[in-house]
């Protein structure tokens, strides 16, 4: 069987370490992923003809949701890996692939120069990142919640979503500085765009050489088949799977609005500067990151239901007026808050959502009943949130992704209503009687 380490030997000095460590690399791998999203405008051009800068987006998101193709395949392997053999040997190896793909795009020639070839190249690499961030989210997510006692689980899983937010967060940082320090927007678009992803392959194989001293969250102490099998998470844990699937669907999709579309959004429908997008969501994203541990916090408090609840309802009622009223303004102060305010709401799911799948399955099928569902919600509605809202502008019907969002949120607070408080019911605790 699998047991979990929450013996009294285990310290909070050590726990800490395990989530330091655990987390650093779960940075990395976020920030090499969001990389690709941040610095989309600038490199956009390079992999694709020239035309309508719209449409040389399209080209970018589609990349960007087929590398999410990828994440249910990396959900399958790196949970069945983690459950089968321990968290840190999965953890360790998608480190390394997210280091490979970030080399690729850094080294990949321009359509200019290599046609067709380029933009291939392009999805390669991407479809290795989705691989690797695949296995990460449900590796992570179990492992931070195993390592966390009872009554602070809540709030050491949350840093899941600091490191997630904060992987994007240094992109953006990195962004503003070259913008703004070291390079011309012409130097930027011709050749700067490779740097940050330079820097993410390093960042990676520091991360990779962090993980191989990192310690373990369970003892595997036999060789039962059953661990990480699809069948006998389908077969015994139905219930579970659809649960963090309905959990999914529109917190993913709100997140992705709010987080790498919204960048795009203020570039081509608010019409700010690349300069000002990049500014006002980075300022956002820190505030967002330092609000998860405060609501993780709170579901140790008062449990994880009423967070969700809270989501799922602001979310259905608010959500077309926010982006409806963003659109329209022209007001930097308004937007930066109607943006903090959506940020606030999705707080709701995103600070507690590892944690609460993590709490729906035994330790033998837990990083793979994490992993595989999440990261298939994940490809449908979070990797084409960009191209779909996109899609919707360039047709002339933005306000429809408004209300497919919403659609979305409103099916998710169905799940929330009916699902029972995973604090009270959870299997971490079950296991450590």
């Amino acid at each position: 069987m699998i047991n979990q380490l929450q013996h009294p030997s285990r310290t909070t000095a050590w726990r800490l370490k395990a989530i330091i460590t655990g987390s650093a690399g779960n940075l990395v791998e976020w920030y090499d992923w969001y990389a690709y999203s941040t610095f989309a405008l600038y490199f956009a051009p390079a992999f694709f003809p020239k035309g309508n800068p719209t449409v040389q987006l399209l080209n970018t998101a589609a990349i960007f949701a087929v590398g999410f193709l990828m994440r249910p395949v990396g959900g399958w392997l790196f949970g069945r890996i983690a459950d089968r053999t321990g968290r840190k040997a999965a953890m360790t190896l998608s480190v390394l692939l997210m280091s490979l793909g970030s080399l690729m795009i850094t080294f990949t020639p321009a359509y200019s120069s290599i046609g067709l070839l380029s933009p291939i190249l392009l999805l390669l690499a991407r479809l290795l990142q989705g691989l690797s961030v695949g296995g990460e989210y449900g590796t992570s997510a179990t492992y931070l919640s195993e390592i966390a006692t009872p009554e602070k689980r809540g709030f050491f899983s949350s840093f899941q979503y600091v490191t997630l937010i904060g992987g994007q967060l240094v992109s953006l940082g990195i962004q503003l500085l070259l913008q703004k320090v070291f390079l011309t927007p012409e130097q930027l678009l011709s050749w700067g765009w490779r740097i940050p992803f330079f820097i993410g392959a390093l960042l990676a194989l520091t991360v990779l050489i962090m993980r191989r001293n990192m310690e373990e969250s369970i003892h595997v102490n036999d060789h039962k088949k059953e661990r990480g099998a699809v069948g006998v998470l389908l077969k015994k844990h139905p219930r579970a799977v659809l649960t963090v699937i309905g959990l999914t669907m529109g917190g993913t999709l709100a997140f992705y609005t709010y987080t790498t579309y919204m960048q795009k959004f203020l570039v081509n429908t608010v019409h700010l500067s690349k300069e000002q997008s990049t500014l006002i969501v980075f300022l956002l994203m820190f505030i967002y990151a330092c609000l998860q541990p405060l609501f993780g916090w709170v579901s140790d408090k008062i449990g994880r239901k009423p967070l969700l609840l809270g989501f799922g309802i602001l979310g259905t009622l608010l959500t077309v007026p926010i982006l409806t009223m963003l659109s329209h303004t022209t007001s930097i102060v308004a937007e930066f808050f109607m943006i903090l305010a959506a940020l606030i709401i999705v707080s709701g799911y995103t600070a507690i959502n590892a944690v609460v799948k993590a709490e729906l399955f035994p330790s033998a099928i837990r990083a793979l009943g994490v992993g595989l569902p999440y990261a298939l919600t994940v490809a449908l509605f979070g990797g084409t949130a960009e191209y779909i809202a996109l899609y919707f502008k360039n047709i002339g019907h933005e306000s429809y992704y408004y209300w497919y969002i919403t659609g979305c949120i409103f099916i998710s607070l169905i799940v929330y209503a009916v699902v029972r408080d995973t604090k009270r019911t959870s299997y971490i605790d079950r296991e450590n009687v």
